[in-house]
């Protein structure tokens, strides 16, 4: 029987893409279904697919990396990180003929950040990133453009409806496919196998970790702090390791996108502005799995773990529908905070995830300062878990969660 195939929102960049570059890459965690998309995404069909996940053709691109890639049809290569001497090969490739589409690559590791890489294929090729899936594709909404996109333009609500709320279930399920689409049965132990397998053999390709039980404690010690502001020298001290290691483990979670960091909005005349990063862990599911998470329902993290859900499918739909936009968080050293900032050219959204389905007028402080210190800020939203859409004032809404991720 075929599995249904749930079609992925990256597609029509990366097909706009492969009409105008000759190399596309296409990085993001493992396991978030970059190979069923290479496979199985309507516009990728007519290409020549192989992965460097089967030996077989590892091992023929590194002893003959020229040859491996001796022939005219567009190719699309899994896993490509594995054999760093198809990326030069490519380079000569594409500089002795420069052809639209040729090849489109894929891994499970930000080839930016990787040493040589980012050097080989500079100006060759541009880069997505697949995120865990979002809750546009797991409904199928993903040919209506995105309710947020559609707020910066014009701040408006149609109909009075109540909007379902998002469940505490989606944010223990996260957005890998194997577990929001229903694929396994056991949620905790398919997690518990991603962590031995996955994130230990991708790290352990990337670079030697000589402590695996360290870095894995790093891993747990940073799910505790998943929404909050970074601290590597903290974090170090906590998982009982040096500076230069802390930030070295970080690095390598980052290059296999288990976590990403968040720059701060800078552009207002706000002082004592924070300028570190926040610390996510990519996927709620993982992040709820990591730091021992089974219930939502009165856990201390719940907020943050909200947060993390929220942060992913932003991500997801900037990643995929919106690349003008970015996405940043803003604080006031000990004053205001906002969880999540969108900015496109010289206009703004202004987020703050409330995982309740009630808020309080203190709930507000954080974006009525944002507003009050960013003029071209054009609206300021609470979103929070509740089902009804109200306009609190000039720029000033609450809104459902479930809308904001429309």
């Amino acid at each position: 029987m075929t599995v249904k195939y749930f079609r992925r929102e990256i597609g029509n960049q990366i097909h706009n893409a492969l009409n105008e570059m000759p190399v596309v890459v296409i990085t993001g965690m493992r396991q978030t279904g970059k190979s069923t998309f290479l496979q199985r995404q309507p516009e990728l069909k007519n290409r020549r697919y192989i992965t460097f996940d089967d030996f077989t053709y590892l091992e023929a691109a590194k002893s003959d990396p020229e040859g491996f890639l001796d022939t005219d049809e567009p190719i699309t290569v899994d896993e490509a990180q594995k054999c760093p001497e198809i990326l030069t090969a490519i380079k000569r490739k594409v500089d002795k003929k420069r052809v639209a589409g040729r090849f489109l690559l894929s891994g499970s590791a930000n080839f930016s950040l990787l040493r040589g890489v980012s050097e080989s294929l500079a100006g060759r090729a541009v880069y997505f990133n697949m995120q865990p899936f979002t809750r546009r594709e797991i409904r199928g909404n993903i040919d209506e453009k995105p309710f947020l996109q559609k707020f910066m333009d014009k701040q408006v609500i149609s109909g009075d409806a109540a909007i379902p709320s998002v469940a505490a279930s989606e944010i223990l399920t996260g957005g890998m496919p194997s577990v929001c689409l229903g694929e396994v049965k056991d949620r905790l132990l398919w997690f518990k196998g991603y962590e031995q397998t996955y994130i230990e053999r991708d790290v352990r390709d990337l670079s030697q970790i000589g402590n695996m039980v360290s870095f894995r404690h790093l891993l747990h010690l940073a799910a505790h702090r998943t929404g909050q502001l970074l601290s590597p020298s903290q974090l170090g001290r906590d998982a009982k390791l040096n500076t230069a290691t802390t930030s070295r483990y970080l690095s390598l979670l980052e290059t296999s996108f288990i976590i990403h960091r968040m720059s701060p909005y800078l552009r207002n005349k706000a002082s004592r502005l924070i300028k570190s990063s926040k610390l996510y862990i990519s996927d709620s599911g993982l992040a709820c799995y990591l730091a021992g998470i089974e219930k939502l329902e009165s856990e201390m993290l719940r907020g943050s773990m909200f947060e993390t859900f929220v942060s992913q499918n932003l991500l997801g739909i900037i990643d995929s529908s919106w690349p003008q936009a970015a996405l940043h968080f803003w604080n006031v050293q000990g004053r205001y905070e906002v969880d999540f900032v969108i900015e496109e050219g010289s206009k703004c959204i202004a987020i703050e995830v409330k995982a309740s389905s009630r808020w309080y007028e203190k709930d507000l402080s954080g974006i009525k300062a944002f507003l009050s210190y960013t003029p071209h800020c054009v609206a300021a939203i609470l979103a929070y878990n509740g089902e009804r859409a109200v306009k609190l004032g000039e720029r000033l809404w609450a809104l459902p969660l479930s809308l904001i991720l429309s």
